[in-house]
């Protein structure tokens, strides 16, 4: 399969964008997030395409992509009120204070990755690892040293890609009594050192 990356998703694919997102994190978000309806309504609303790095095959079909977070900004962002347009205020305020437990914090001189995901149909052809690829020379045309990204407990088959495509194991982190909202008991934070292409 050919794969063609570039920059961002149209208006016309958002929903399909936000599907794919919801697909992959639904598991670790809907008891937070949840009715899936509602989620994946948030989701629709707040992922911004700015941060986001898109998969396309020859037909220009969305295979998936790979989010970052700068300090303009990252692959999904929602304010209070955006939380309170889908699940009224009080649902909104408990809500976005679950969701800072696990919200990263920018590191001088590192590039955030915010989330892969792939499409269901486009898995094991080598879609995520174009992806991976793009968002280190992104790194690397930012002036970036390293790229760092979160792994969950739950999903081994990513952190064997990342391991595959050079990242490494930096720190873990345990989610205490969050597990039973989020579905997953730590997060492994992984870097890949920037290197010259």
């Amino acid at each position: 399969m050919t794969v063609r990356i570039e920059q961002g998703f149209t208006e016309a694919e958002r929903p399909k964008a936000a599907a794919l997102f919801w697909q992959a994190f639904a598991a670790k978000l809907h008891k937070v997030m949840g009715p899936d309806k509602k989620g994946l309504a948030f989701i629709e609303q707040a992922i911004n395409p700015k941060f986001a790095l898109v998969a396309r095959d020859s037909s220009e079909q969305l295979l998936g992509l790979a989010g970052f977070k700068t300090k303009d900004g990252g692959l999904v962002e929602g304010s209070l009120s955006d939380l309170a347009n889908i699940y009224g205020w009080f649902g909104g305020a408990w809500r976005g204070l679950l969701l800072s437990v696990v919200e990263r914090d920018l590191q001088l001189g590192v590039f955030q990755m915010d989330g892969i995901f792939v499409a269901a149909e486009a898995r094991g052809q080598g879609v995520g690892t174009a992806l991976l690829s793009a968002i280190k020379d992104e790194a690397r045309k930012s002036g970036m040293s390293e790229v760092q990204l979160d792994v969950i407990d739950t999903n081994p088959r990513a952190k064997a890609l990342y391991e595959r495509e050079g990242f490494k194991a930096v720190s873990k982190e345990k989610t205490g009594p969050f597990q039973y909202l989020f579905g997953f008991s730590s997060a492994t934070r992984m870097s890949w050192a920037v290197t010259a292409p």
